[in-house]
This record gives C-alpha cells, structure tokens and sequence, in this order.
C-alpha cells in the first residue's frame, strides 16, 4: 500500500525518507514542490497528487509536510489517517513533533515507522503498544545505548498485540486511579458585514487521559447525545452500543488517547461567542482612511473570551496606520500589510477597542473590497455546541476512580467580512 514516506519542512528540503516496499526516487516530490507553490498558504496544497506513476498523499502538521507515495488505488482517508497517527506517535514519544527533534532521534524514528507499517500495510498503530515494543528514548537510555551499542527495542512481545484488546497493555497498575476526559471544540465560521452568519460549523473532539489500573469497563453517557453528527470514534468504543443507546461503552487504552471528534454542522445549532463592530473606509482621491473595530462577547452563557488575537490583511494602498487599542498591543507590518491586534481577555464592562487612521497611496483608487478580520479565541469550561457528560460509569473494578470532565471552545477559521 504504502510504498516511501517523505518529511519536507517548510523550506521545501526533505530531511527524513522512509521506503517499505521498493526504494522510491526523490524526484517523484517534483510533483509536490509544484503544486506547493501554486498553493498560496502551505494549508492550501492538495492532499491528494496524482502523478503519472504514483499518487502522493500529504497531511501538514507543525511546519513539516508528511508526505506518502502510493502506487495503486486505496482509500485517501485510509492513508491521511495513517499520516496523523504517525505524527500523534512522534508527538507522544518525543513530546513536540518538530524537525531539529525528528533528526535527533532519527533512530527511534526509523524503528517506530518500522512497527507502524509491515510491508506498506498499518500493524502497530496504538501508542501503548509501540511503547512496549520500542521504549520512548530518555537521557539515560540514550547513554546506555551510545556506550553498549543496544538499541530501543523491546525484548518481547507486547502482551496487549495479540489479545481482544490489542490497545491495552495487562497487567496496568497504579496508586491513584484517575480519569480526564477533555471536550474541545473548534468554531469556523464566516460573518457578513451586517453581522449574519453566512456558514458555520463545529469540530469537536473528546480527548482523555485514563491511569487506571486492571481491566476497567467505561460508559460515557451525554445530556444530549443527538447534536453529534459525523462521529469517528477510537477502535475501543463498541459501536452497536453507540447506535442503540446513544452510550460510549469501552475498554480504554491506558494513558492519553482520542475518544471521538464529531462535527456539529446544522446552522441553527452553532451559537456565534463574539460579534465585531468595524468602520473602515477609505475614500476616493484622499491619502487617509478610517478605521475603527471593537471586539465584544455575545452567547458564551457567562464565560470569558481569553487570548483574543485579531489579524487582518490590509489592501496594497494602505502605507501605514496609525492606531490606539483601549487594551492589549498592536503591530502593523508596511511591508506585508498584516495589521495585528493582540487583545487578550474581553471585559464585558469594557469592550476592547482598535481606532485610528490608515495612511494611503497618493493618488491610488478606493481598494475594490474592504479587508476581512480573523479571530482567534478561546473560552474555558464552555462547549459552544451545548454538548455535556452526563456520567462517566466504571465496571469490572472495584475501586473508585477520581473523574474529571473540561470544557473548551476555541476559534478554528473564524473571519469577518467588513
């Protein structure tokens, strides 16, 4: 299935390449490198390449394109997924997934993509059990393997691989049984200039953290399990449950892991947290322009807006601004003209505002649309989609776990039209 995965950092080098079934020339990245300059942002390049010989399927994670050739038809999803597990993988067994870290542990890179693929085809893709077969490199064991010669790998199998429950390891203890379970939401949404949405929707994800020790058997049950759509869950959770009872019931896997995402997308259902006054005009034949937006909350059910960040890409005509935020600090860079406001936490009693003058090109003509405004946000303890645990229940132990649920919203592709 997979034949090479090839690392490309954002400068467009390839620092790392993985071969499984037949060594792959580098040359069949000519066709990425093209369609990456084509694209304006590096977000924009298509995830999918044909090429006369090889399909190249690409995810970009952490600055670095993760791309892998394939030469018959498969499932696109099926690879895509594939790219986001080895880079969940990494994240886990180095704690950033960046490039310097990549390269310097390139050994137990290699060896964990050896264990993750078997001749091109997903083996070991659950972090618990790559863990048991290649231990996560320290200090310690990385002298140790530098003086003796040794290596990462495990010296048995793992006990979980050939079990029922190959994502959970046996024999699981621990002093303070606890279990987190974090529902984060992600809104994107486009504004108009009156302040309707014209589109919006949600992508949620429940992400948990479970040190539990033995066999544990939970049910997850939700106030109002029917605003989720689109759910993928994580191979643990039994489906049919799912579809009968509208329960999570599953055996987890021990340490961090991702339940499920879900998607929220009928209108009526994505509330909007913030609304945004803006007056920008730019008048034709005068060398100045106004400019003024004021950032407010609106449906956070009484919670605060914490990191505000507002970014806009000003016309070419505009030279340079002069501007006064009533809080957080601005920058504005003549040169790209991206105007940048870092807002901070919203007052309600006192909404952040951003006022002053744009100087233009003399002469220029008024710009032919008025620039659009991105926000970036966050809200604690909310899930804007109205999601909530009603109860976490465990089976199969007979100690108490320590339960914790939290909330979060935050901005995905959040833009105003003025």
């Amino acid at each position: 299935m997979i034949h090479s995965l090839f690392l490309i950092n954002s400068s467009g080098d390839i620092f790392l390449e993985k071969h499984w079934k037949s060594v792959v020339s580098r040359s069949v990245c000519d066709y990425f490198f093209e369609a990456q300059e084509r694209a304006t942002e590096a977000e924009n390049v298509p995830p999918v390449i044909p090429t006369p010989h090889h399909y190249l399927l690409s995810v970009y994670r952490h600055k670095i394109f993760f791309v892998a050739v394939i030469q018959t038809e498969v499932p696109p999803l099926f690879v895509i997924e594939f790219l986001h597990r080895v880079v969940d993988t990494f994240q886990d067994y180095f704690g950033v997934c960046s490039e310097p870290v990549i390269k310097d542990n390139v050994v137990v890179v290699y060896e964990v993509l050896e264990e993750m693929l078997d001749n091109g085809f997903p083996l070991a893709t659950e972090s618990n059990i790559l863990k048991e077969l290649i231990k996560p490199p320290t200090i310690l064991r990385t002298v140790v393997n530098t003086i003796t010669g040794s290596t990462n790998v495990g010296d048995q199998l793992p006990t979980g691989q050939l079990s029922v429950v190959p994502w959970r390891r046996t024999g699981v203890k621990y002093t303070n049984n606890e279990a987190y379970f974090d529902v984060i939401e992600e809104i994107d949404a486009i504004i108009d200039k009156s302040g309707s949405t014209i589109t919006a929707e949600i992508q949620g994800v429940i992400d948990a953290c479970v040190k539990l020790t033995g066999m544990p058997d939970l049910t997850l049950s939700f106030m109002n399990p029917r605003l989720l759509d689109d759910v993928s869950f994580h191979p643990c959770v039994r489906f049919k449950r799912w579809e009968s009872e509208r329960i999570l019931s599953f055996i987890p896997p021990d340490g961090n892991f991702r339940l499920l995402s879900y998607h929220v997308s009928a209108q009526n259902l994505v509330a909007i947290p913030v609304y945004v006054k803006h007056n920008i005009s730019f008048r034709d034949s005068s060398s100045f322009g106004r400019f003024e937006i004021t950032v407010g909350p609106k449906q956070t059910m009484g919670k605060t807006i914490e990191g505000v960040t507002v970014t806009s890409q000003m016309p070419k005509g505009v030279l340079n601004m002069s501007l006064t935020p009533s809080q957080g600090t601005h920058t504005f860079d003549p040169v790209t003209k991206m105007l940048s406001w870092d807002v901070g936490k919203i007052n309600p009693q006192k909404l952040p505002s951003l006022k002053g003058t744009m100087s233009l090109q003399a002469g220029a003509s008024k710009p032919d649309e008025n620039p659009t405004i991105n926000l970036q946000f966050k809200i604690q303890q909310l899930a804007i989609s109205g999601l909530k645990v009603n109860r976490l229940d465990m089976y199969g132990e007979k100690y108490k776990p320590f339960k914790g649920i939290k909330y979060m919203t935050k901005a995905g592709k959040f833009q105003v039209r003025t």
